[in-house]
């Protein structure tokens, strides 16, 4: 091994032990935060998310510096969970972006040291015109924590920048506090995942919470066809509806029976245009409800390795859904 080699290798060791210290300092500062709120942090945290879950307006979050760049992630989560909330920068705040706060507002500030000057004029606005305060700090008696109605006073921990200046592990407690907040609240409110995808219908995750009456074809679209029709009729159907299937449906108008192009091809014979569709159909088909989330159904679809299934309410069609619905919803 040459001289350049070991130098690398060094290199290498010296930079992952780095990031491992940084991890575990940093891990240190989430069991410290979780011990405060197991003990005394606990009461003022259940009496932040009662004066949050209270607020007949939203919640404001503010912060400067790195606080602040916490505060609009946390602004963020809110938001996307139920609890209407919105950031406002401090020093905007001083320049006119105090109009946005109203009386039926809550304030939740973040300071780490509670003495940031930029949050003085929305913290006296707040005492003046009597606008809930959460403080989010490390100092209960700063400036800020005093001010409060409800100061969570989070421990004092190490950061994980060697010099210890860098907010690190100081900002990684307040974005979990603040998600610790958006998550009871959630709780509170009985947020469920349609109520989330209602407010992140986008990307990824609003594909998977598509539910099957958002992507499915009904009314004149839906392949059916009555007991005891004859299988020339149902073919038909099948020809023109395009789905490779067909519902059977008794009297009532309740699903019966199935037939698909596999049916077709094991019932093959000569005599196949002029039998009943009862003697070819596939009982009792599975299917779904329209309520369903369509990560669900393309589940179903890959473990049964059909291409569709029919939508039901009180045992009637209502819908169908094929697997390329779901590949252009992107849920697959």
């Amino acid at each position: 091994m040459n001289s350049r080699t070991s130098a690398t290798i060094s290199a290498r060791n010296s930079i992952l032990a780095s990031a491992l210290r940084t991890l575990s300092v940093e891990a240190a500062g989430i069991v410290a935060l979780e011990e405060a709120l197991a003990n005394g942090l606990g009461a003022p945290f259940t009496a932040a998310v009662a004066l949050l879950m209270k607020a007949k307006g939203r919640v404001i979050v503010t912060g400067m510096g790195k606080s602040g760049h916490v505060g609009r992630k946390i602004a963020a989560t809110l938001a996307s969970t139920g609890t209407p909330a919105f950031f406002v920068h401090p020093g905007e705040a001083s320049h006119g972006d105090l109009g946005m706060v109203t009386a039926d507002d809550v304030i939740l500030a973040l300071s780490w040291s509670g003495e940031t000057v930029e949050l003085r004029d929305l913290v006296g606005f707040s005492r003046r015109f009597g606008v809930g305060l959460v403080a989010i700090t490390s100092v209960g008696d700063s400036a800020l924590g005093k001010a409060a109605d409800v100061c969570l006073d989070l421990p004092r921990a190490e950061e994980a920048c060697p010099n210890g200046l860098a907010p690190t592990t100081s900002t990684l407690m307040q974005l979990a506090i603040g998600d610790a907040l958006a998550v009871a609240l959630l709780e509170e409110r009985g947020f469920t995942a349609a109520d989330f995808r209602t407010f992140h219908p986008g990307g990824k995750l609003g594909a998977v919470l598509t539910q099957v009456r958002d992507v499915m074809h009904d009314g004149e679209a839906l392949p059916l066809s009555r007991l005891g029709a004859p299988m020339t009729e149902v073919i038909l159907e099948m020809t023109t509806k395009g789905f490779g299937c067909c519902g059977v449906v008794d009297q009532d108008g309740k699903l019966v029976g199935i037939v698909t192009d596999g049916d077709l091809r094991r019932h093959m014979q000569a005599d196949l245009l002029a039998l009943p569709v009862d003697e070819v159909m596939t009982p009792a088909p599975k299917t779904v409800r329209p309520d369903q989330f369509a990560s669900e159904v393309i589940d179903l679809l890959n473990r049964t390795k059909i291409t569709a299934l029919f939508a039901v309410e009180a045992g009637k069609p209502i819908g169908i859904l094929h697997v390329h619905d779901l590949l252009r919803a992107g849920v697959a």
